[in-house]
């Protein structure tokens, strides 16, 4: 048996794969969770072969969390299912340790194929998406990242410098230096270019 966590924050689709996956008869879905911290718990709890996760989650985001399983848990692989084409993403993902990156989109019976091709010790990549991602490169540094996100919500340069222990002054070259790479006429819209690249 292939034994599964499921890592995603939509009621309707954890449902939704976890139901998926139950109907074949080498899976057995160990564990749950609707948010990132809650999956690395179970993880280390359960020791599955394999997590399945989505990017966007509270706590800790798919990325966070396939960084933090490769590094303490490296027998589990880890696939990535999420509604988010960005070769930006994938490239994070793929350098966090995931194995798998996948579209919810996708044919519902992929799923399935792809989980045996990882744990059989391949790897499942949307190909459309790998194609692109490796021409899109991109160009933040990861200080630059977490400045930035934290600007895209809107935080002042005093609480993005509070938050991650910089100096205002530092923020503010760290965002004027993001902007320019980016071709930005401000942090916002910064923000929201690296969003829509999956640079965030």
């Amino acid at each position: 048996m292939i034994r599964v966590v499921i890592a995603e924050d939509q009621n309707l689709v954890l449902g939704a794969l976890a139901a998926l996956l139950k109907l074949e008869s080498d899976f057995d879905v160990v564990g749950v969770a609707a948010d990132g911290a809650a999956a690395f718990e179970q993880v280390l709890a359960l020791q599955p072969d394999i997590l399945v996760t989505d990017i966007e989650m509270p706590r800790l985001t798919g990325i966070e969390l396939a960084a933090k399983v490769t590094a303490q848990v490296p027998h589990t692989r880890i696939v990535i299912v999420t509604t988010f084409a960005r070769p930006g993403y994938l490239r994070r993902a793929m350098a966090a340790g995931a194995v798998g990156y996948l579209l919810k989109d996708a044919p519902a019976e992929q799923l399935a194929q792809a989980l045996r091709r990882v744990h059989a010790g391949g790897r499942a990549v949307d190909p459309e998406l790998a194609a692109h991602a490796w021409g899109d490169h991109d160009p933040l540094t990861e200080r630059e990242r977490q400045v930035l996100r934290l600007a895209g919500e809107g935080r002042s340069s005093a609480e993005i410098g509070s938050a991650l222990a910089l100096s205002s002054g530092t923020v503010r070259n760290y965002l004027s230096e993001a902007a320019s790479k980016l071709g930005a006429a401000n942090r916002i819209e910064a923000a929201r270019l690296a969003r829509d690249k999956g640079w965030l």
